[in-house]
């Protein structure tokens, strides 16, 4: 299974910049890509072509990061529907380092998930609602 990795960053242009290029240079394919931020610090989340050459550049670049196997859930495409996963992994002591947004097909939402459970997590993501 793919690897996900949650890379804080500063909250300053061109930090994703930087990132993005050490990735393009080593050709690393970016998969999908989310991210934020708020005061100093940011976060981007990603999974790569290549996990084992993105962690080297993660490494060699001092970033601090959170890598984890990503866990593809459908969640149901309501209101509500996050938040009945949220609330079942925070019931069960999983803490939700960084998720994905994958996309939309039919009533589901697909979403891919790092936790610091995966056992815990993974029958209550990989189960259909």
């Amino acid at each position: 299974m793919a690897r996900q990795f949650v890379v804080q960053l500063k909250n300053q242009p061109g930090a994703l910049a930087i990132l993005a290029e050490a990735l393009a240079a080593r050709d690393v394919d970016l998969r999908a890509i989310g991210g934020g931020s708020i005061g100093d610090s940011g976060h981007v989340i990603m999974t790569t072509a290549d996990d084992d050459t993105t962690k080297s550049i993660l490494d060699e670049g001092g970033y601090i990061y959170v890598e984890g196997e990503a866990i593809l859930a459908e969640v149901g495409d309501r209101p509500g529907g996050m938040a009945a996963v949220a609330r079942e992994l925070a019931d069960a002591g999983v803490n939700i380092q960084g998720h994905l947004f994958l996309g939309r097909w039919g009533d589901r939402a697909m979403f891919t998930f790092v936790v610091d459970k995966p056992d815990v997590a993974r029958p209550i993501l990989e189960r259909k609602p």
